[in-house]
C-alpha cells in the first residue's frame, strides 16, 4: 500500500484504504482496514471521518487516543493548508481557494455556524470571526453588530459565510431576509457586504451571484 501511495498520484487509494494508512501510523499492530471501514459506514463518508469531533471518532469502537489524534491532526493540517491559500492576498481573487477552505472547514459540520470574514480595503482577510452557532436568524445574529465588529477590526468589508447541515446550500427565507438587513445595515455606516456564502455537503451558493444580494 505504501508503495502504491508513493508511486500511483492522488488516486492510488480507495478511500478506505487512505484511512487504514492513517490509522496505520497510530496503530502499528493488527489489520487497520476493518476499523477503516467501519469509520466510513458510522459517518458517511471519508470527509465526514476527518472532519468528526474527537468526541464522535471517541465512538467508534477500537478507536483510542492515539487514533483519534492521528486522524485529528491530519483534518487540523487540512484546513491549514486551504487557509494558507486565502491568508495575505485578496480574497475576491482568490474565490476557489476560498470556497475550498469553508467547504473543508464548513461542509460537514452536524450544526449550524454563522461566520464573518472580515477584509481591509483592499480585501485581504483581517478576522474570520464566529458570529453564531445556531440558525441564522435576528434573535441569534443583530445586524448592527456584525458591522460594529467591522469598526472594532478595521474592516471595511465582510463575507457573510454558514452551512446547512442538512446538506443543501439553498438559501432560506430567514437567509435572505437577514442578509439584506446586515447589508442595509453597512451601506448605512460604510461597511461593504459583498456575499453571503452557504455552504453544504452537496454544494455551495452564493446570494451575490443569484442576485439576492
Amino acid at each position: 500500500m505504501r508503495q502504491r501511495l508513493l508511486d500511483g498520484g492522488a488516486e492510488a487509494l480507495a478511500d478506505y484504504e487512505l484511512l487504514e494508512f492513517l490509522l496505520f501510523a497510530a496503530i502499528r499492530q493488527g489489520d487497520t482496514k476493518p476499523l477503516a471501514k467501519a469509520l466510513i459506514a458510522h459517518f458517511g463518508s471519508f470527509a465526514a471521518v476527518l472532519t468528526a469531533d474527537p468526541q464522535a471518532l471517541r465512538q467508534v469502537k477500537g478507536m483510542g487516543d492515539a487514533s483519534v489524534a492521528a486522524l485529528h491532526a491530519n483534518a487540523l493540517a487540512a484546513r491549514r493548508m486551504a487557509r494558507g491559500a486565502v491568508q495575505n492576498r485578496p480574497v475576491l481573487g482568490s474565490w476557489q481557494a476560498l470556497l475550498d477552505y469553508l467547504n473543508i472547514d464548513m461542509a460537514h459540520l452536524t450544526h449550524e455556524r454563522v461566520r464573518g470574514l472580515y477584509l481591509d480595503t483592499r480585501n485581504r482577510l483581517i478576522l474570520d470571526h464566529l458570529l453564531s452557532e445556531g440558525s441564522i436568524d435576528e434573535a441569534a445574529i443583530h445586524p448592527r453588530e456584525v458591522i460594529r465588529k467591522a469598526f472594532d477590526v478595521g474592516a471595511t468589508a465582510l463575507i457573510l459565510v454558514h452551512n446547512h447541515p442538512s446538506g443543501n446550500p439553498e438559501p432560506s427565507r430567514a437567509d435572505i431576509t437577514i442578509t439584506a438587513r446586515i447589508a442595509e445595515a453597512g451601506r448605512l455606516l460604510g461597511v461593504t457586504v459583498h456575499d453571503h456564502v452557504i455552504i453544504g455537503r452537496e454544494g455551495n451558493v452564493s446570494l451575490r451571484a443569484k442576485g439576492l444580494l
